[in-house]
């Protein structure tokens, strides 16, 4: 079994992100919400809604609470599942069911192909967004096992870069698919949207096999026992105990629950914006979306530098003052301005910059201020779920927002209030040995 700070180890821990990347820049990011965008206006009635569970729904709204459906599953799940697989000590069997339950959900989209099969385009979406996001639990508590405090910053930041690497090649091959099917004998573009989607299952199930290869399973030797979902459910109450008596961590969680509710509703909703807001044609936004993943993969090292030398902490601090001007800059922009496709393309520039950087950050930070334990994938379960319910409250937030004031400029001006408020939570994270 490979060491902790190996260099083998850490590749292979990392490598899990070129596979599991995939699934959210081309499936939650470009080209599924495209693809599905196109194919319910297809059999919308003359109101623009579609029927599903008897119900007549707005696409837009219909795939909005579906993924909120799922973070909810997750935030619910996760924490008994960690609980369970620390008592257990088998994270690894937990990393592997997930991510077979996300690619063949995310291949599964394949068969969504009109009016009859919605139903499959909404399940497998379900079922691959809680694949996806339950991987990354048991994959994030990884993180402090084979990793020296020291480097996890690094390392964290080694695992996104290959991730936003990852799943550019496997866009732009879509995208070349997508615009040009005849070019590999497909009959039309929506077939080569399906097909991108079967790739994607494969290619996050084929790469996931280079981790397994080397991550270790029961790092701490944990012996089977009777009941462990009892036992499983005492771990994350000692953890949710544990938890209230480090001062640092509650108020980190707290102050990563808050720039979450911000920065996950903007990545989540940038497309929308451009498309509905500005009126950018589909290329333009496609053209953003690969900007914003290349400027994070320099995001992400030079933040992850950056922190060497002046902190956890403040690099944190820095990065969301960035977002808080995202927000300002979005709400300043108007369809009406001249080359109002050349801002979009800036405001994607500086979002990629700080995106990668504070994802990277955020994982390492708080992989850093745990107490010396071997829960670490319960302890990784509460951080998992602030970020899911994060999404949750901000899809509502920002949706609520569009009702009232039938605008998203202000929601995402009002998205500057949470970065604010996070700025101020930080500075009641303590200093600890790694964290400053």
């Amino acid at each position: 079994m490979l060491k902790r700070g190996d260099k083998k180890l850490i590749n292979a821990w990392a490598f899990y992100d070129w596979a599991n990347s995939v699934y959210s820049l081309v499936i939650s990011t470009a080209v599924f919400p495209i693809y599905y965008s196109g194919i319910t206006e297809s059999f919308a009635n003359t109101e623009g809604k579609v029927a599903f569970l008897e119900t007549q729904w707005n696409p837009t709204t219909l795939y909005d609470y579906t993924l909120a459906f799922s973070f909810l599953i997750v935030a619910f799940m996760s924490p008994i599942l960690s609980g369970i697989a620390d008592f257990t000590g088998n994270k690894l069997k937990f990393l592997k069911f997930f991510c077979l339950l996300g690619s063949i959900s995310v291949a599964s989209l394949f068969f969504f192909e009109g009016k009859d099969t919605l139903w499959v385009g909404i399940v497998g979406t379900i079922f691959a967004s809680i694949g996806f996001w339950g991987s990354i639990v048991f994959y994030n508590a990884y993180l402090p096992e084979v990793a020296f405090p020291e480097d996890q910053d690094r390392v964290s930041a080694k695992g996104f870069m290959m991730g936003y690497t990852g799943s550019i090649l496997l866009l732009l091959l879509s995208l070349v698919a997508v615009n040009k099917p005849e070019f590999f004998g497909l009959e039309s573009a929506a077939m080569a949207s399906r097909l991108t989607f079967v790739l994607v299952g494969v290619w996050w199930f084929g790469f996931a096999q280079i981790t397994y290869r080397r991550l270790p399973n029961n790092v701490y030797d944990k012996k089977p026992s009777n009941h462990p979902i009892w036992k499983g459910l005492h771990e994350l109450k000692i953890v949710g105990k544990e938890l209230m008596v480090h001062p640092e961590l509650k108020f980190f969680l707290s102050a990563f629950f808050v720039f979450s509710v911000g920065v996950q509703t903007i990545i989540l909703m940038a497309g929308i914006f451009g498309s509905k807001e500005l009126g950018l044609p589909t290329l333009d936004l496609i053209a953003v979306i690969l900007l914003v993943q290349i400027v994070a993969i320099l995001g992400a090292y030079v933040f992850s530098r950056l922190s060497k030398k002046i902190g956890n902490i403040s690099t944190l601090k820095i990065t969301i003052s960035i977002w808080a001007i995202v927000c300002f800059i979005a709400f300043m922009l108007d369809k009406d301005q001249e080359n109002v496709h050349l801002y979009f393309y800036g405001l994607g520039g500086l979002i990629g910059l700080v995106m990668g950087a504070i994802q990277s950050l955020s994982r390492s930070t708080y992989s850093k201020l745990l107490p010396d334990t071997q829960d670490h994938a319960t302890y990784f379960s509460f951080y998992d779920v602030a970020e899911k319910l994060a999404i949750v409250f901000g899809m509502i937030i920002f949706g609520l927002l569009i009702s009232l004031t039938g605008s998203m400029q202000w929601s995402v001006l009002f998205l500057a209030i949470f970065f604010l408020i996070s700025f101020v939570l930080l500075n009641f994270v303590g200093k600890t040995k790694y964290v400053q």
